[in-house]
């Protein structure tokens, strides 16, 4: 009895040995990103062997989010950062500094991706969330080589799915006699390009300011001259400029979030975009 029992406990142990389904091979990998665009593009090629954490719900100011004690834990548990870069989470690498994770993996997901002068937001265009993409998948072969191959078939589907949803919402964007639009935030030239619509002009100058007078009524002349009836203001933004040039002009307007998550099914990366044409498409047939 005590032979077959430590022959069994053997026998045991060279199973555990040998199967590859170790805890740390089944645990998700815990990755903090900045956005939750991020977090949708990174589930996209990470499915069910990643665990994405967003420090941005998707509700705030990306520009001016204000981090939180929370944030410093969940980047001390991260195994990999991902970030879009050009400047536009100032905010990240202090919180990186305070969890004292220097050597974390942070992927910085606007490298190789082309860009328009003084706007971040590549992600609206899905051209570029291919890269965004790519770059997630580079980190997660770089920490998980044994499911590359997985990663890269992730990668490859979602570039498909994201080709028929371009060329489908080019399509609709095509039928609208005057696509032009005022937008309120400096942040929609990717998504205006890669789609056909054309952005007459902002009501921001800069993040953050406020319009003058001259320039509420230079919209003004813009918009009667250019017969534009939308203009395109976001959640995150105090609504009261966009309604007074639409009080106007008779334009309306119309909220979109450069964020998934700030409308209701809008969290994957495909809906979201999904959402937004469609929207704006509505908007500019009325």
């Amino acid at each position: 009895m005590p032979f077959m029992q430590t022959s069994l406990s053997y026998f045991l142990t060279g199973i555990i040995l040998l199967c590859p389904c170790s805890v740390y091979a089944i645990e998700p990998i815990p990755i903090v990103v900045t956005l939750p665009v991020l977090k949708s593009l990174t589930e996209k090629v990470g499915g069910r062997h990643v665990a994405v954490s967003s420090l941005i719900t998707g509700l705030e100011s990306e520009h001016t989010y204000t981090p939180r004690p929370s944030d410093v834990i969940a980047i001390k548990n991260a195994r990999m950062l991902v970030k879009i870069g050009l400047g536009l989470e100032t905010w990240i690498d202090s919180l990186i500094k305070n969890a004292d994770r220097p050597n974390l993996l942070t992927i910085t997901t606007s490298r190789d991706a082309p860009l328009i002068k003084g706007d971040p937001h590549i992600w609206l265009d899905p051209e570029i969330a291919k890269i965004i993409t790519h770059h997630i998948v580079e980190g997660l072969s770089q920490l998980d080589p044994v499911r590359q191959e997985e990663y890269k078939n992730n990668e490859t589907a979602f570039s498909l799915a994201l080709d028929q949803l371009t060329a489908e919402m080019i399509e609709k964007v095509k039928g609208i006699q005057n696509p032009r639009i005022i937008t309120h935030h400096l942040a929609w030239p990717y998504f205006a390009k890669r789609f056909g619509f054309i952005i007459s002009g902002g009501i921001q100058t800069q993040v953050g300011s406020e319009p003058s007078a001259k320039r509420m009524v230079t919209l003004s002349q813009l918009m009667r001259r250019e017969k534009i009836s939308v203009i395109l203001s976001e959640p995150q933004l105090n609504p009261k400029m966009p309604q007074i040039l639409a009080e106007e002009t008779g334009a309306r307007v119309v909220i979109l979030s450069p964020m998934p998550v700030a409308h209701t099914h809008t969290e994957d990366y495909l809906d979201f975009i999904r959402y937004n044409v469609e929207t704006l498409v509505r908007a500019l047939q009325k």
